[in-house]
C-alpha cells in the first residue's frame, strides 16, 4: 500500500494588538475632548454667549461614559498647575490608576499658573463627581457634592449659572441614592429663591424638578400640586427640563384623578424628550401613558408596544391593555399578581387598581352589545362577582354613566338593551373634532416656541441709518419726477 503523506497548509500571520496601546489611544482621545470642552468654556465666558457652554453640556453624557481614572488624573494633574491643595483634593477622590501616565502640560502662556476660571473649575470637579456616583461611592459623592456646592454657591457669575444647574441635579442624585432627600429640601429652596431673583431660568427650572422629585418620592402628591401652582416653570428651560417637569405635573394630576390633563402632560413629555437616547426615561413615561389611557377608557395603539427600546419594558402593560380591551377580570387579576414587583417599582400600582371598573365596564358594553335581553345572574357570573345583587348594582352604574343604553327589571331579573342611537345625532363627533384641532394647533404652538435662531441674526437683514437717508433720498427725488412728468401731461 502506497503511503500517503499529510500535507499541513501554512498558517497566515496575525497582526496582534497590544491593548493597552489601544486603550492609551482612547483615554487621549477622551481627555482631547474635555480639553476641547474647556476651550468652549473659556469661549463662552470672554464672549458671554452661553451656546458655547451649552454645547459643551450637550457632549456630557458621551463624555461621562468614558470616563475613567486615567483620563481624570490626567485632566487634574494638567489643569490644577496653580494650586497644590486643590490638586491634591481633587486626586484624594479619584482611583489612582495602576500605571500612571505621563504628565501632559495642558496649560499654557501667561495663564499657566493664574487661577482657573471658576467655569473650568466647576466643570472638572463635575467630572470627578459623575465618576464617584458611577463608580456607586455615594458617601464620598455625598461629601464631594457638599464641597462643590459650597465652591459655586460662593461665585456670583452668570456664566457659571448653567453648570450651577447641573450641580444642582447631580447633588440631589446622591443625597436620593443614599436615601436622605429630607436633608437638603430646605437647600433646595433657598437655591430657588436665589435663582429666581437672579433669572437664573435653567437653574429655576432644574431646582423646581428636584423639589417635586423628592415630595414625589414620599408621594407627598399635595405639596407637590402646591408647588407646582404657586411656582412658575420658566418658558427658556432646556427642553430636557421641560420633559422631566411634564412628567411630574402628569404623575402629580394622574393621583388625583385628572387623567386627561396627566395624559396631555404625558404627551407632552415623550415629544420633548430625546428621540435617539434617554431610553429609560421614555420607558417610564410611556408606562405611565399607557395606564392613564386605560383610565381614560382608550386603548392604546399596538405599535407602542412594538417599539425595540420599549418592547421588553411594556410587557406587562400589554397584557394589561388585553385584560382591559376584552373585558376579562380573570386575566386582569392574574397579570395584576404576577407583574405586582413590576407595577409597584414603576409607581403605576395604585393606578392600575382602579382599572377594575374599567374592565368590568368594558365586559357590560360587550355583553349589552351582545345580547337584547339577559338575566342579571348570567351576568354575575360572566363577570365573576360574587352575588347577584353586586351585578346589579354595577349595571345601575353602568347605565348612569352612559356605558350602555338599557333598562333593569327587578322583578324578573333581567336588562333589556334599548336600540342604539345614531352616533352622529349627538355632539360626540363635534367634540372629537373639536379635540384634534385642538391638539394640532397646540402642536404648532409648541414648534414655533421651541425654534432657535442664530444669536443676533435678527440684524443682519435691517438696513443702517445711512441707507435708510438714501432710500428716502431716493424716494423723493422719484416723487418730483413723477410730479413734473404729470404736469407736463397737462397743458
Amino acid at each position: 500500500m502506497a503511503a500517503t503523506v499529510a500535507t499541513v497548509e501554512p498558517v497566515p500571520d496575525v497582526e496582534m494588538t497590544d491593548v493597552s496601546d489601544s486603550q492609551e489611544k482612547k483615554d487621549a482621545a477622551v481627555i482631547q475632548e474635555i480639553r476641547d470642552n474647556i476651550r468652549q468654556i473659556e469661549k463662552a465666558v470672554q464672549t458671554k454667549e452661553a451656546r458655547f457652554m451649552l454645547r459643551v453640556l450637550r457632549s456630557w453624557s458621551v463624555a461621562r461614559r468614558k470616563l475613567n481614572a486615567v483620563v481624570l488624573w490626567s485632566v487634574i494633574n494638567g489643569f490644577y498647575t496653580h494650586s497644590a491643595s486643590d490638586k491634591e483634593l481633587l486626586l484624594s477622590y479619584v482611583t489612582t490608576p495602576v500605571d500612571i501616565p505621563e504628565a501632559i502640560k495642558m496649560r499654557t502662556g501667561k495663564n499657566a499658573t493664574g487661577a482657573l476660571l471658576p467655569e473650568i473649575d466647576g466643570y472638572i470637579r463635575l467630572l470627578v463627581l459623575v465618576q464617584l456616583i458611577d463608580k456607586e461611592d455615594y458617601q464620598k459623592a455625598v461629601e464631594f457634592s457638599d464641597l462643590l456646592m459650597a465652591k459655586l454657591i460662593d461665585k456670583n457669575r452668570r456664566t457659571l449659572d448653567l453648570i450651577t444647574a447641573k450641580a444642582y441635579f447631580y447633588h440631589m442624585r446622591c443625597y436620593e441614592l443614599t436615601d436622605q432627600l429630607h436633608k437638603i429640601k430646605g437647600f433646595l429652596y433657598s437655591r430657588l429663591r436665589t435663582a429666581t431673583l437672579k433669572k437664573d431660568y435653567e437653574g429655576q427650572a432644574v431646582l423646581i424638578n428636584c423639589l417635586l422629585r423628592n415630595y414625589l418620592h414620599y408621594n407627598l402628591y399635595d405639596q407637590a400640586d402646591k408647588l407646582v401652582q404657586k411656582s412658575v416653570f420658566p418658558e427658556q428651560a432646556s427642553n430636557n427640563e421641560c420633559a422631566r417637569f411634564l412628567y411630574y405635573q402628569g404623575r402629580i394630576k394622574a393621583a388625583r384623578l385628572e387623567y386627561s390633563v396627566a395624559h396631555k402632560n404625558l404627551v407632552q413629555a415623550l415629544r420633548k424628550a430625546p428621540q435617539n437616547s434617554a431610553v429609560g426615561f421614555r420607558q417610564t413615561v410611556q408606562k405611565l401613558a399607557v395606564t392613564v389611557e386605560l383610565l381614560l377608557g382608550d386603548i392604546p395603539e399596538r405599535h407602542i408596544f412594538r417599539q425595540a427600546s420599549l418592547r421588553k419594558a411594556l410587557v406587562p402593560y400589554f397584557r394589561l391593555t388585553q385584560s382591559v380591551r376584552l373585558g376579562d377580570l380573570t386575566m386582569f387579576s392574574e397579570t395584576l399578581e404576577n407583574f405586582k414587583k413590576n407595577f409597584l417599582s414603576d409607581h403605576t400600582y395604585m393606578l392600575i387598581v382602579r382599572l377594575r371598573h374599567n374592565v368590568i365596564k368594558t365586559a357590560i358594553r360587550a355583553i349589552g352589545a351582545s345580547y337584547s335581553r339577559i338575566s342579571v345572574d348570567y351576568i354575575a357570573e360572566k363577570l365573576g362577582l360574587d352575588s347577584p345583587k353586586d351585578a346589579e348594582f354595577i349595571i345601575s352604574k353602568a347605565i348612569r354613566d352612559g356605558v350602555i343604553q338599557a333598562t333593569i327589571d327587578p322583578e324578573h331579573g333581567y336588562v333589556q338593551s334599548k336600540e342604539p342611537v345614531d352616533i352622529y345625532c349627538t355632539l360626540e363627533p363635534q367634540m372629537a373634532f373639536h379635540q384634534r384641532i385642538s391638539f394640532c394647533l397646540n402642536l404648532h404652538n409648541e414648534s414655533v416656541k421651541a425654534m432657535r435662531y442664530p444669536p443676533k441674526s435678527y440684524g443682519k437683514d435691517l438696513e443702517s441709518a445711512e441707507e435708510r437717508r438714501e432710500r428716502e433720498q431716493q424716494d423723493l427725488e422719484l416723487a418730483k419726477e413723477m410730479a413734473e412728468e404729470d404736469d407736463d401731461g397737462f397743458p
